[in-house]
C-alpha cells in the first residue's frame, strides 16, 4: 500500500486537528503554570491541587465525555445538509450538558469528606477542601462550554473554541498570578487564589465562543433563537444513548489517571507532587493526541453520512499514522529531557524545602520514563476512539476500555505501586498496560466495523 495514500490527508488533518490541539493546550499549559506557581509556594500545595483536581478530572471526564456525542449527530447532518436535524443535536445537547454540569457541581460538593476517608495527608486535605470549593463551581460553565465547542467541531469550526481558550486562559494566568502572591494590592491567597482564577476565566470562556459563533454566518442560525425548553424525546433519546457511554469511556481512562494520584498520596506527599508533575507533563503531549481524535470524529463521522466506506477507513488510518509519529517524538523528548522538565515545578533556591523539592523531581524524572513508553499506546486508543465514536459506536468501546483500565491497569498498579515494590513507578507501569491493552483492542474493533461496512455497501 503506498504511503503517500494516507500522507496526503495530513494537511486537511492537521488543518481540523490544530485549533482543537492549541485550545487544549492552553488549557493544560494553564495547569503548567499554575502549578509551577503553587510549587513556589510548596510540596504540600502542590499535592493539594492534585488532590482536588483529582475530583475535578473525574467530573470533568463525564461531563465532557457525554458532549462528545453532539460532534458526530452535527457532523453528519452538516454533510447531509440538514439544518433542522443539525440544530436540534445542538440545542439538545446543550441542554443537556448544562443539567449535567450542576448536577456533577453538587456531587462534587457532597464528595468532600472522601478526602479525610482516602488516608492522605492531613496537611494535603486541609489545603484541598477550600480550593474545591470553587473549582467545583467552574465546572456548570465549562461543561456548557464543552458542549458548544462539540458543536461548533461538528461544523468543522474548530478555530473559534481555540480563540475562546487563548482568552480565557490569558485571564486565568493573569488572575492566578495577582491572586496567588497577592500581587498590585490583590489579597494573598494561595491555592485559593488560583481557583478563583480558573472560575472566572471559564465563565468568560462560555460567553466569548457563544459570541464568536452568533457573529458567524454558517454557525449564527443554529445559536439564536433556542426554544431551549421545547425537547424532542427521541433526540434526547439519542444523545443520551451516544453520551452516556461515551462518557463512561472518558470516566473510565480519567478514573485510572485519578487512582493514580490516590495511590500516589498512600506513598507520601512528595510521590504525589511528583505524580502531578509527570501527569501535567504527559497531559501537554496528550492534548495532541486529543486534537488528532476530534478531527477523527468530524472526519469520519462526515463520510459516513455520505456513505462513503473506503474513503473513511483511508483518512481514518492517515490519522492514526500522523498520531504515531507525534507519539514517537514526543516520547522522544521525554527521555532525553526527563531530568530538566521537572526541575521547572520546584524551587532549588528555597533551602527549607530542598529536600522534598530533589526528592519530587527525582521520582518525576523516573516516571517520564514511563510516560515516554506509553505515548504511542495513549496515542493511538483515543484517536481510534474518536474515530468510533464518528461511526457512533459506544457501547463495545466502553466494555473495551473499562477491561482495559480496571481489570489490567489498575490491578497492576496497585501491585506494582506499593512502598515495598516499585513505589510510583510501578503505578504507572500499570497506567502503561492499562493503555496499551486498549489500542490493541479498539483497534480490532475499528478494523472489524470499517471492513463490515465496506462489504455491505459493496453487496449492495
Amino acid at each position: 500500500m503506498v504511503l503517500s495514500t494516507y500522507t496526503k490527508e495530513f494537511k486537511y488533518n492537521w488543518q481540523l486537528a490544530a485549533p482543537v490541539m492549541l485550545g487544549m493546550l492552553g488549557h493544560t499549559f494553564v495547569s503548567f503554570v499554575d502549578n509551577i506557581m503553587v510549587g513556589q509556594i510548596g510540596t504540600a500545595e502542590l499535592a493539594a491541587v492534585s488532590l482536588g483536581n483529582s475530583f475535578m478530572f473525574i467530573a470533568m471526564s463525564i461531563g465532557i465525555g457525554f458532549s462528545t456525542a453532539i460532534t458526530p449527530l452535527v457532523a453528519e447532518a452538516d454533510s447531509a445538509n440538514d439544518f433542522n436535524n443539525g440544530k436540534s443535536a445542538f440545542k439538545h445537547g446543550l441542554f443537556l450538558c448544562t443539567v449535567l454540569g450542576v448536577l456533577l457541581f453538587l456531587v462534587l460538593l457532597l464528595a468532600k469528606p472522601l478526602m479525610y476517608l482516602m488516608k492522605q495527608p492531613i496537611e494535603v486535605v486541609e489545603l484541598a477542601i477550600p480550593y474545591l470549593d470553587l473549582v467545583a463551581i467552574s465546572l456548570i460553565p465549562l461543561i456548557i462550554f464543552q458542549g458548544i465547542k462539540q458543536f461548533s467541531d461538528g461544523l468543522s469550526l474548530t478555530k473559534y473554541p481555540m480563540y475562546a481558550t487563548i482568552v480565557a486562559n490569558v485571564v486565568n494566568v493573569g488572575l492566578n498570578y495577582l491572586l496567588i502572591f497577592g500581587k498590585f494590592g490583590f489579597p494573598e491567597m494561595g491555592i485559593v487564589g488560583a481557583a478563583y482564577g480558573t472560575l472566572v476565566s471559564r465563565v468568560i470562556m462560555v460567553a466569548y465562543l457563544w459570541w464568536l459563533l452568533k457573529g458567524r454566518k454558517k454557525s449564527k442560525d443554529y445559536v439564536t433563537n433556542i426554544k431551549f425548553f421545547v425537547l424532542d424525546k427521541l433526540m434526547l433519546k439519542k444523545i443520551i444513548g451516544l453520551g452516556t457511554p461515551s462518557a463512561m469511556q472518558m470516566f473510565f481512562e480519567v478514573a485510572i489517571f485519578t487512582a493514580a494520584i490516590w495511590l500516589s498520596g498512600l506513598l507520601g506527599k512528595n510521590s504525589q507532587a511528583a505524580n502531578q508533575v509527570a501527569l501535567n507533563l504527559s497531559s501537554m503531549t496528550f492534548m495532541v493526541a486529543m486534537g488528532l481524535s476530534v478531527a477523527s470524529m468530524i472526519r469520519v463521522g462526515n463520510q459516513k453520512g455520505l456513505h462513503q466506506y473506503i474513503e473513511l477507513r483511508r483518512v481514518a488510518v492517515s490519522l492514526f499514522l500522523m498520531g504515531f509519529i507525534f507519539a514517537v517524538i514526543f516520547a522522544s523528548l521525554f527521555l532525553i529531557f526527563n531530568q530538566f522538565f521537572p526541575r521547572l515545578y520546584v524551587d532549588f533556591d528555597d533551602a527549607v524545602n530542598f529536600k522534598d523539592n530533589l526528592e519530587v523531581v527525582t521520582i518525576a524524572s523516573q516516571l517520564l520514563i514511563a510516560a515516554a513508553i506509553f505515548q504511542i499506546s495513549d496515542s493511538l486508543q483515543v484517536i481510534v476512539l474518536g474515530a468510533l465514536r464518528g461511526l457512533q459506536d459506544v457501547k463495545i468501546p466502553t466494555i473495551i476500555t473499562f477491561v482495559s483500565y480496571w481489570l489490567i491497569g489498575f490491578p497492576v498498579s496497585w501491585y506494582l505501586g506499593k512502598a515495598d515494590a516499585y513505589g510510583s513507578f510501578g503505578i504507572w507501569l500499570g497506567l502503561l498496560a492499562g493503555l496499551t491493552t486498549a489500542a490493541i483492542l479498539l483497534f480490532i474493533r475499528f478494523n472489524y466495523l470499517t471492513k463490515r461496512l465496506i462489504l455491505s455497501s459493496e453487496k449492495n
